[in-house]
């Protein structure tokens, strides 16, 4: 593609396509890159510029891109069966798939059920707890408590248990409100505290809600181990663990939007893992498939699909998507857990992990730089800028001059961070962290 192409092609998508969480008026001066192909950790655009996908295009590609594994379990699946319902109808690919994720959880969660994305999995899990505790006969538990600065999607009953100012204000009035409990982050750590101390803080608001509303709380939903659109706030595992006897204690539901921080991203499979308990619904998606096609799931424990078992199909699960349990986004993802096991995927990213952070080192020493934290495979610092004019343009700026040395960053405000693919070398980490480096130093220069 020449340069006329690339820049006819910008302009037809600025015409046609809305992207997603964009301003499009920055396109006018700001047009999206035309990518033309992608392998292993690099992006390149129509002109052969390339980029560093130092986020996984959105915390998806576990394995980078064009992964010739993946690619041939699809083409062999192409051949076999693309799609068929799944209601009346089950296959191969969907059978494996919610068996080896099972045996996983040493089968806590037996039971799963699919969807297309993130957002889909939080929906049907909060409405897998309702209705379970309505097919009970406690159809008052229909409340939610989420936790402060969490996000768990953007439709309307996953935004509603979502604490983001910035997606939930311009719909307030299509949501039911959820009740909010105090964050576990660190970062709010008083001086001469741990992350201990801010744990027990925040349960202690937890128990506080479940106690106001004894009998009214279905759920308590919460991202284990990393809020990461709360700009990759982190928490202690004991957190989790705590969440766990409050809810047992209370008689609510503990659901664990693992959507971002599952498939390994954290240094366990499922971030639950770390705390040593598992969840009573867990919402996976992202990284299941690889980052190649679209596909979400609920894990279930036995005891909630034992509430919907009966004759009368209006206790039945009552929720579908078109495309739940697709032949080929199935495929991907079993191909991905083949790829964990046969490569040893989780022994490999605990012990990069270290690598990855002093590969940031130079970042970290930054006299603006706050906050240095890193789960596994994510790591995060907070930059401190004092003029909220010049904080507010900090995400948008600081992605320009990063696509300019060859990075694909998209900081959270004024938090900067890496999720980058597992197959990252040393040598790529080095060479991504003294990039960032110059691109936050022209980034805080700039007027």
């Amino acid at each position: 593609m020449n340069l006329c192409d690339e820049h006819d092609l910008m302009a037809r998508s600025q015409r046609s396509v809305w992207h997603p969480c964009t301003q499009m008026r920055r396109h006018e001066v700001t047009p999206p890159i035309a990518l033309s192909h992608a392998h292993g950790v690099w992006l390149y655009d129509s002109q052969e510029r390339r980029y560093l996908d130092a986020i996984s295009s959105w915390w998806v590609n576990l394995f980078g891109h064009t992964h010739a594994r993946i690619n041939a379990a699809l083409v062999d699946q192409l051949s076999r069966l693309e799609h068929a319902m799944l209601a009346g109808f089950t296959h191969e690919p969907v059978v494996a798939l919610s068996e080896q994720l099972s045996a996983l959880t040493q089968h806590a969660l037996g039971h799963c059920f699919y969807a297309s994305d993130g957002a889909s999995a939080v929906e049907i899990a909060l409405k897998m707890s309702v209705h379970a505790w309505r097919n009970a006969g406690q159809s008052h538990k229909n409340e939610f408590i989420c936790i402060a600065g969490g996000y768990h999607g953007e439709t309307v009953g996953a935004l509603a248990v979502t604490d983001t100012p910035l997606f939930r204000h311009a719909y307030e009035a299509l949501l039911r409100p959820a009740h909010i409990a105090a964050s576990p982050d660190v970062r709010q750590a008083n001086p001469g505290e741990g992350a201990i101390d801010v744990t027990r803080r925040a349960l202690a608001d937890v128990e506080r809600l479940l106690q106001q509303r004894e009998g009214c709380i279905a759920a308590v939903i919460v991202e284990p181990l990393v809020q990461c659109a709360a700009g990759m706030a982190m928490h202690d595992p004991a957190y989790v663990r705590g969440l766990r006897a409050l809810c047992d204690r209370y008689g609510a539901h503990l659901i664990a939007d693992e959507i971002a921080v599952g498939c390994g991203r954290t240094g366990s499979f499922f971030a639950c893992e770390q705390a040593g308990v598992w969840p009573d619904l867990l919402c996976l998606s992202k990284g299941i498939s690889g980052g190649y096609l679209p596909l979400s799931l609920v894990m279930a424990s036995d005891s909630i699909y034992a509430a919907f078992y009966d004759d009368d199909v209006r206790r039945g699960f009552l929720h579908s998507h078109s495309y739940t349990g697709n032949p080929l986004a199935c495929r991907a993802a079993l191909e991905t857990l083949a790829i964990f096991a046969d490569e040893q995927v989780l022994e490999h990213n605990r012990a990069f992990a270290p690598v990855l952070g002093a590969s940031m080192q130079l970042l970290a020493e930054h006299a603006q730089v706050r906050h240095v934290r890193q789960r596994g495979m994510i790591w995060a610092c907070d930059v401190a800028i004092d003029d909220a004019q010049a904080a507010s343009r900090f995400a948008h700026r600081m992605a320009v001059e990063a696509a300019q040395r060859e990075v694909l960053i998209r900081p959270i405000g004024t938090t900067l961070y890496v999720m980058p693919p597992y197959i990252l070398s040393a040598d790529q980490a080095d060479w991504l962290g003294q990039q960032l480096h110059q691109a936050l130093i022209a980034t805080l220069e700039a007027p």
